[in-house]
């Protein structure tokens, strides 16, 4: 039996039983998606963010510093990029710590890899396509982000590009955090507790939009208009795609609930995975606060690259499945 067969149930009995509307109805077809994806999504959030989180407090992360900051080639990329899947899950509040590890002197090729990896791969975003999707399409997201991420922060380490950040950048001293006290069982439970909460409060109201978003196109969307804009049948679909999300701004949260009402009306897979890449680690608010420690030219190739790295993505998605 599907593990969320009872939520379903409940969906159903809500929207069909309690409110009365019409199995066939677009509306209650609309509220019956809203409803069981809303309440799933929830669930999922609570538990399995509590459960990172309470596993993230024995990580340091003064630790998970000095060891970035250690010069190994493409080993401090791959670190790097599956730190990123356990800490903040939107652009812009990964920025500061990416500021962070430059000011500290890890290689920025390593930070890169940091930035694209915790707003495109964390928690929040395995989570809901997991519910979404299924497992295989989670896992499969996750390993093609963490590898964009890797890839890319590798390629622009290589670069020597050191020079393309801000000067003042350079001359702060990061501070020490001292010796760090260990909490006990207890307290890491109840740090995790309040931090599961306090995300899932911030973050549910963009689930909420986003489902009712997919809700609307679940049940109102002419199929065929989408499946023609950004079918199989259209090669530039991935570019387009990447495009229209790099202005756009948004996170895990509020994308993936709109990708999984594009992908039942046609929209293919790659493309749509694509779309919510470029929004997700190419958020316009976070080119902005970027742009406070790098140098235009190295925010332009970072973009460039990026941008490249989803497409490519895309494409082979499209293409395998």
């Amino acid at each position: 039996m599907d593990l969320f067969y009872p939520i379903q149930l409940f969906s159903d009995w809500l929207t069909f039983g309690l409110l009365n509307l019409d199995k066939k109805s677009i509306f209650g077809s609309s509220l019956n998606f809203f409803i069981y994806d809303s309440v799933k999504i929830l669930i999922l959030l609570i538990v399995i963010i509590f459960l990172v989180s309470f596993l993230r407090s024995y990580l340091s992360q003064e630790k998970m510093r000095k060891l970035l900051t250690k010069k190994y080639l493409i080993i401090g990329n791959v670190l790097a990029a599956l730190f990123g899947i356990i800490t903040p899950f939107c652009s812009c509040s990964a920025v500061p710590l990416f500021i962070g590890f430059v000011e500290s002197g890890v290689p920025l090729g390593v930070t890169f890899s940091y930035l694209i990896s915790a707003p495109m791969v964390n928690e929040v975003a395995v989570i809901l396509l997991f519910g979404l999707f299924g497992l295989p399409i989670a896992l499969l997201y996750a390993a093609s982000g963490i590898t964009i991420a890797i890839v890319v922060g590798f390629l622009m380490g290589r670069m020597n590009l050191e020079h393309l950040v801000v000067d003042y950048v350079w001359k702060i001293k990061a501070g020490s955090m001292g010796q760090e006290q260990k909490p006990t069982f207890k307290e890491r439970v109840n740090q995790a507790y309040i931090y599961t909460f306090d995300l899932v409060k911030k973050v549910f109201l963009y689930v909420l939009i986003g489902v009712g978003i997919g809700a609307l196109i679940h049940g109102y969307a002419p199929e065929k208009f989408l499946a023609q804009i950004a079918g199989k049948g259209n090669i530039l679909a991935v570019p387009l795609a990447v495009l229209v999300g790099v202005p756009l701004y948004s996170n895990a949260a509020g994308t993936i609930p709109i990708v999984k009402s594009l992908i039942e009306k046609g929209l293919p897979l790659g493309t749509a995975l694509a779309f919510m890449m470029s929004v997700t680690a190419l958020s316009f608010p976070e080119m902005v606060i970027l742009r406070k420690v790098l140098k235009l030219k190295l925010l332009g190739i970072y973009i460039a690259i990026l941008s490249l790295g989803i497409i490519f993505t895309g494409y082979l998605f499209n293409l395998v499945i």
